[in-house]
């Protein structure tokens, strides 16, 4: 039984990295862009038809102009990306392939500027850069065929409490595999977003602040280890870190001082 469970544990968190990402790190990518643009394109439409949208003209006009300050600094092959304010206390953003952008007015409850509110948006779209929603999809597809070659083997061997040991192999894959690869998308995400917001002329030390003011809105995150967010406090140390970094991009950009959305 415990050679069954290895192997098939083996076969759901190995794989072979056939890319990089952005920051060196090896990953797996089952999809191709056309595939993923497609379904970044399709759940957007399916969200805005579910969830309401922000009337608030000049809210959408701030979202928009931080937003298009974002993506101006991205390579010139990127598509022109679509930004849609929704009308909920969701204090949260995110982006999907294929150019899509959508913030929630709660956000804008803690993002209390615009350098702050671009470090969520960077970050956000440093996520599609960097292919982030393509691994999660493909580790997904990797760990459901895993999942389901251990249901096949532990019927052939007729092991009694079946349901016990898929359920603790299913925790095992997912504490073991899909989480810490979260975390590691994120900090990735970080990185990359602290940048983008600073070529676009935001000041990144925001930043920091932003992550203060989610640490006070967020209470306790529970245990790092069973989220696939750094915690408050590891992040706020990272990004304190990226500063030496960050801030010279900021001082040398052209957008700096100019075109203020709020």
């Amino acid at each position: 039984m415990k050679q069954v469970i290895a192997a098939v544990t083996l076969l759901i968190l190995t794989s072979c990295a056939t890319h990089q990402s952005p920051t060196g790190r090896g990953q797996t990518l089952l999809f191709s862009s056309q595939q993923m643009d497609q379904m970044g394109a399709q759940s957007f439409a399916e969200m805005k038809k579910q969830q309401p949208l922000s009337k608030d003209k000049k809210l959408n006009q701030y979202v928009v102009c931080v937003a298009n300050r974002i993506t101006s600094v991205l390579p010139s092959n990127q598509a022109k990306w679509d930004v849609v304010l929704f009308e909920s206390d969701q204090v949260n953003a995110f982006a999907l392939p294929g150019g899509h952008i959508g913030v929630y007015t709660g956000l804008l409850k803690v993002a209390t500027n615009q350098d702050q509110l671009a470090t969520v948006i960077g970050h956000e779209v440093a996520h599609v850069l960097a292919n982030h929603s393509n691994e999660q999809v493909s580790r997904a597809q990797m760990t459901g065929v895993g999942m389901q070659l251990a249901d096949v083997a532990l019927d052939a061997g007729g092991v009694s409490n079946k349901d016990l040991y898929m359920s603790a192999l299913g925790l095992g894959a997912q504490v073991g595999f899909i989480l810490p690869y979260g975390r590691e998308q994120e900090s990735e995400a970080d990185i990359m977003g602290v940048e983008l917001m600073a070529r676009a002329g935001f000041d990144p030390s925001q930043s920091i602040r932003l992550w203060q003011n989610m640490a006070k809105a967020g209470g306790d995150q529970g245990p790092e280890l069973l989220s696939t967010h750094p915690s408050h406090g590891r992040r706020i140390a990272d990004l304190q870190q990226m500063q030496t970094k960050a801030m010279p991009l900021y001082q040398s950009s052209s957008l700096r001082g100019k075109n203020r959305c709020d």
